[in-house]
């Protein structure tokens, strides 16, 4: 794609899972200017998803997994694209990946987000599962444990009237 046609497109929709008690949208809202890296990602779909597709502008649901009622939470935005993951690099951390390491670069990398709305409604996994519109959405699918996950823009749109 060229930077015209990038820059030209329409923002897309990504679905982000998080385990609220390592990073929640909490933490999110409490991070300076509500922005955070989205850092600890060491799947190498997600990260492709991350390194190749988002953009600036594009819009993060941001959902909580692994909690007693898993569900979309608010909503971030890209505010800087794909750049290293440093985490991976550092012994001390809980993303560390020894096997990172090549040519002075780590292999994984992170988007910066900013919180933009929290839902009034969450929009929770098992509301998606009954909402007939929402059939096809990775999230519902079995065995779709991906972190990062496109969200087609008729979808992003239902999720975002649930939501707001």
């Amino acid at each position: 794609m060229t930077a015209a046609k990038a820059a030209a497109r329409s923002p897309r929709f990504w679905l982000m899972k998080t385990e609220p008690v390592t990073f929640s949208y909490d933490d999110l809202l409490a991070s300076p200017n509500r922005t955070s890296s989205w850092e600890g990602v060491r799947n190498y779909q997600a990260r492709n998803l991350m390194r190749d597709e988002f953009r600036l502008g594009d819009q993060c649901l941001i959902y909580h997994s692994s909690c007693a009622e898993p569900g979309i939470i608010g909503l971030a935005v890209v505010v800087r694209e794909a750049h290293p993951d440093l985490t991976a690099l550092d012994p001390d951390s809980p993303y560390f990946d020894d096997k990172s390491y090549r040519d002075g670069v780590s292999r994984w990398c992170m988007v910066d987000v900013q919180a933009t709305k929290r839902f009034r409604h969450p929009v929770l996994l098992s509301r998606m599962r009954d909402e007939q519109e929402l059939q096809g959405l990775m999230v519902l699918q079995r065995g779709a444990r991906l972190s990062v996950q496109p969200v087609s823009p008729a979808h992003g749109a239902i999720l975002l009237k649930m939501g707001l």
